[in-house]
Order: C-alpha cells, then sequence, then structure tokens
C-alpha cells in the first residue's frame, strides 16, 4: 500500500480503527433498520453508501414501498434532524429555504424582520414526490444539495453538518408532474429503485405493520462519525486502471458525432453521463471497498454500482423508446462492451 499522504494505510492505527468503525457502523445500522424495514438488502447499501460518501439520492419506486419510512428510520437511527416536504404544484421556493418575517420585540414594541429558516435546514430532507412542484422549486433545493448553503434576499446561510436531501418519485403517475431536469438529476448520487417485496417479505410486512410498533434505536453512528467516514473515503487509493475504467464506462456512454462510440450508444442514447457520473462512480467504489474490510477499489466495485450511478444520466431517445430500450438495457451493453484494463485488480 503507498505511503502518499492522505491515503489510507494498512500501517496507520487511526485509519485502521476508523475503517473498523465504518464496518461495524454499517452493520450496526442495519440491524437497527431490520426492526422497521423488511427486505431491500440493495436498497439499504445503496442509502448508507450515499451517506458515507456524503451525497444525495433519488428513490424511484410505486406507493406503498416505504420510501419515506426507510429515510425516516435512517435518522432516527442517527439521531439526526429530520424534515419532510411534501412537493405540490403550488409549494414556492421559500416553504423550502425560509423566509423573513415580521416580529415584535415584546420588551421594546419594535418590529423588525427575522429570518424563519425553512425546513431545508435539517440534517436529512426527504424531498417527496419532487416531480410534483414547477422548476423553479425544485430548483431551491439546487444550492442547497450543491454547496450545503442557501442564499434568502442575498444573505447566505450555511446548512448544519452533516446533510443529506433524498427525494422520491412515482414513475407510474405522470399527470400533472414537471420532470427533473438533467442539470438536476445528475445532482443526485444514485438513482435507487425500489421494488416490491416478496410474498414471504410482504407478509412479514403485514404481520408487523398490523401490531404495536414502538422500536427503540441505539445510536451505534452519529453525525459526526458520518464526516469522519466522508473524509476517510476520499483517502482510499484508486488504482489509475481502476480510475480509467470508471472514465471510460462514462465516457463511451456519450453518442460521438464521429460515430466513434458503440452502435447501441449511437442509436439508443440522446446524452451520456457527465464527468459527475465517473466521480460518484469513484467515491461509491471506495465506500464500498471500506465497508467490505478491503482497502483497495477494484473493477467489481465500479461494476457494482453502474446501474444506480448511471441510469437516470443516460438520456435514452425516441429509437430506444420504440424498441422498448431502457437505460438499464444501454448500461448492461456498456458493461459488457468496455472491457477492464488489463493491468487493473
Amino acid at each position: 500500500m503507498s505511503d502518499t499522504i492522505g491515503t489510507v494505510r494498512l500501517d496507520a492505527a487511526d485509519d485502521i480503527e476508523l475503517a473498523d468503525r465504518m464496518k461495524s457502523g454499517r452493520e450496526q445500522m442495519i440491524s437497527e433498520l431490520r426492526k422497521l424495514i423488511v427486505g431491500q438488502e440493495e436498497v439499504i447499501d445503496q442509502v448508507l453508501l450515499s451517506l458515507f460518501v456524503g451525497g444525495n439520492s433519488l428513490l424511484m419506486g410505486v406507493p406503498g414501498l416505504a420510501k419515506t419510512l426507510l429515510i425516516h428510520t435512517v435518522s432516527q437511527v442517527l439521531d439526526l434532524n429530520f424534515s419532510r416536504i411534501q412537493f405540490t404544484p403550488d409549494l414556492m421556493p421559500s416553504d423550502i429555504t425560509g423566509t423573513d418575517i415580521i416580529q415584535e420585540d415584546p420588551e421594546t414594541g419594535r418590529r423588525e424582520m427575522v429570518f424563519a429558516p425553512g425546513p431545508v435546514f435539517s440534517n436529512i430532507v426527504l424531498a417527496d414526490e419532487i416531480n410534483r412542484t414547477p422548476p423553479k422549486t425544485q430548483a431551491a433545493l439546487l444550492e442547497a444539495m450543491q454547496e450545503h448553503r442557501v442564499t434568502v434576499q442575498g444573505r447566505t446561510f450555511v446548512l448544519e453538518e452533516p446533510f443529506y436531501v433524498f427525494a422520491t418519485q412515482n414513475p407510474i403517475e405522470l399527470e400533472g408532474t414537471y420532470p427533473l431536469p438533467e442539470a438536476q438529476l445528475d445532482r443526485f448520487m444514485f438513482e435507487i429503485v425500489i421494488e416490491h417485496l416478496s410474498e414471504d417479505e410482504e407478509m412479514e410486512v403485514v404481520r408487523s405493520t398490523t401490531g404495536i410498533q414502538d422500536p427503540e434505536f441505539s445510536h451505534a453512528v452519529t453525525g459526526p462519525d458520518l464526516l469522519a467516514f466522508q473524509r476517510l473515503v476520499r483517502r482510499v487509493p484508486v488504482s489509475e486502471a481502476v480510475l480509467e475504467y470508471a472514465v471510460k464506462l462514462v465516457r463511451t456512454s456519450r453518442p460521438s458525432p464521429n460515430g466513434d462510440t458503440p452502435e447501441f450508444v449511437q442509436k439508443w442514447v440522446s446524452y451520456g453521463a457527465s464527468v459527475r457520473a465517473a466521480q460518484y462512480l469513484v467515491l461509491g467504489a471506495k465506500a464500498r471497498a471500506l465497508t467490505q474490510g478491503r482497502y483497495h477499489v477494484s473493477y467489481d466495485d465500479i461494476r457494482h454500482l453502474a446501474h444506480p450511478v448511471l441510469r437516470h444520466r443516460i438520456l435514452t431517445n425516441f429509437h430506444a423508446e420504440s424498441e422498448g430500450r431502457s437505460s438499464g438495457e444501454v448500461i448492461d451493453r456498456l458493461l459488457e462492451h468496455v472491457a477492464p484494463p488489463s493491468s487493473g485488480m
């Protein structure tokens, strides 16, 4: 392992201890989440990777799949402040960020403008059905997601760390919705797809939720722990070959005016993934490696996260739609087409 300053070193006791705490903390968090959440192993894994990296994620699923319950339970397990914003067509940007209100001093009777923080001033923000509000209001989250701050009336307010936005969308109810612009979609680390449970798991949900539920959670991981984990993740070394593989996957997803990309990309894709996709592939892969007790990133880490990182960033065209091809199929083809460099891990 390299001795380069700023990377995780096998001979650095503090790094090893923190990495072990991150791995055990993840296992304890899953154990706590299981007090309310049934199944959805892959979904939980991707939510936790978002937390460890410091990214925001978009949850896609039909109603009744416990999207809100999952994120609220995560905030309880972490003992972090949680706020839920129900996005509706009449929601205004100030309903998210907050606004100035007139307040009277009870002693002097003097009135002055005081800033009343909105629900975005929380550690974990759930933007429920984010595509049900107009783009102007959707954009109110952009600065918070990217910069962890909001600007109101020319004044900038820094948000408390850690800060995450988890947004939900219902993929089957499109009437009266406002599709998220690509620029905003690109700011979500993952698109986490939540499917229906198996019959046995659904039986367990009905059994547990029709009785009394009042779980108590232990807080094995705290907000400061998450911030330490995020810094540790960024220090995990990545070989040039693995970096090259992540970047090549992303670059190959983009149609080329010269036609030097694969035929299926030229035929089915209008716009491919941005460089932010490669960044999140690598960051997610670093976090995944640490949670599995490894201090290096493998090709398998990159491949494992290709779908949640790329599927909302690859915009298919009318040819793909007419042939019933999805972005998921494009990603499958990319993984078949782009071979890892032979010198990598």
